[in-house]
């Protein structure tokens, strides 16, 4: 009776194991190839750049797939140029990737961008 019960119990717990590992219908796209594309995105700025910015962009998708930027900011010291923080809203906000990511969860990217 020992066994059968040892033996209910590891069923129990193998089963409830592969439940805790399944994904629940969450996508599991790899971040590199969203930081590929969104990468892709950035082209050289209309802009002069004065200084070389180290950046970090918060961003989602949101239910239709696009690209929502919810921060720009930089750990440096140097305050950031509105023009840059522009230049990065315009050309990631509302765009649309190949591969979008799972909706409301938050990516984050660092970005360098170097003057001119």
């Amino acid at each position: 009776m020992k066994k059968l019960n040892l033996l209910a119990l590891a069923f129990v717990i193998g089963i409830a194991s592969l439940f805790a590992t399944t994904s629940n219908g969450i996508l599991d796209i790899p971040v590199k190839q969203i930081r590929d594309q969104v990468v892709d995105l950035f082209k050289t700025p209309g802009f002069d750049v004065e200084k070389d910015y180290n950046l970090n962009i918060i961003f989602t998708f949101n239910s239709e797939g696009a690209i929502v930027v919810h921060s720009v900011y930089s750990k440096d010291k140097n305050k950031i140029d509105k023009d840059v923080i522009n230049y990065v809203h315009k050309t990631l906000d509302n765009k649309m990737i190949q591969t979008p990511g799972e909706l409301n969860r938050a990516f984050s990217l660092p970005l360098r961008i170097v003057k001119n």
